[in-house]
């Protein structure tokens, strides 16, 4: 029985990148290249080190912690981020300007803000008049205030009961830990959930170890799609209600 249903948060809700357009539009440079010049300009006052070599410990400590998040399924914070990369480099940050460089990279998709997914807030709130709904998602750059913030913005926070945000838990999908997390906090079992995400790894295979139900959403990220081991596919938010109550029927 499908108790609950909880969803990932980047490319099934938050439409991933769909501010880097707008950052385009305003003159602004990429997320990207902000971040690195963030690094670069605080080592120039603080700790200084040749720019080519800043801009290489960033990559250096952006694939660490993609290794770390792929294999380990943890995602480390930001600040843990940049003190790996301060710590290959043999250079150390007054904690308060650490703490402020962390601050500006986490809130970038606060000040230019990505798009919901087209249709998902109608999605939401018909799901959320039958369902407990909760958020399951890996923080990548921006942690779980953050996020928080972007669904209250689009008036979707409302709608969630439960939050599971890997900087919170200590873990990201699909370890277990996270899943069962938003069950605890939504009162079911985890095996009465239904996951919503749009990565084959993550999201489907990590909701199946558990006995939960998983829709792999693809309306912006549909690379998985492909062999997908889901219980239901679904291309659109429009469909996403009309799914759920298909797998539920199934299992009455």
């Amino acid at each position: 029985m499908i108790r609950a249903i909880s969803f990932d948060l980047w490319d099934t809700v938050i439409h991933d990148d769909s501010d880097e357009p707008k950052r385009a539009a305003a003159g602004l440079p990429s997320k990207r290249e902000v971040r690195r010049a963030l690094v670069r300009d605080t080592l120039a006052i603080h700790a200084p080190v040749a720019a080519e070599i800043a801009d290489a410990a960033y990559d250096v400590a952006d694939a660490a912690f993609t290794k770390v998040w792929h294999d380990q399924h943890v995602t480390w914070t930001v600040a843990d981020r940049l003190s790996v990369l301060l710590g290959g480099l043999g250079r150390e940050l007054p904690r308060e300007v650490l703490a402020g460089v962390a601050t500006r990279i986490e809130e970038m998709e606060l000040e230019v803000m990505p798009d919901p997914v087209p249709g998902i807030g109608d999605a939401i709130e018909a799901l959320a008049a039958r369902y407990p709904l909760a958020v399951v998602s890996d923080a990548i750059h921006s942690p779980g205030r953050c996020l928080r913030e972007w669904l209250e913005r689009h008036r979707l926070l409302r709608h969630f009961g439960a939050f599971a945000f890997s900087d919170e838990v200590g873990r990201s999908k699909p370890h277990p830990d996270i899943f069962t997390r938003a069950a605890a906090e939504l009162g079911v079992e985890v095996s009465e959930m239904l996951h919503v995400g749009d990565r084959e790894h993550n999201d489907v295979r990590g909701a199946h170890a558990l006995g939960m139900k998983a829709i792999l959403f693809t309306a912006t990220r549909g690379r998985d799609r492909a062999g997908s081991s889901a219980d239901a596919v679904c291309e659109r938010a429009a469909d996403l209600p009309a799914a759920v109550e298909r797998l539920a029927g199934a299992d009455r």
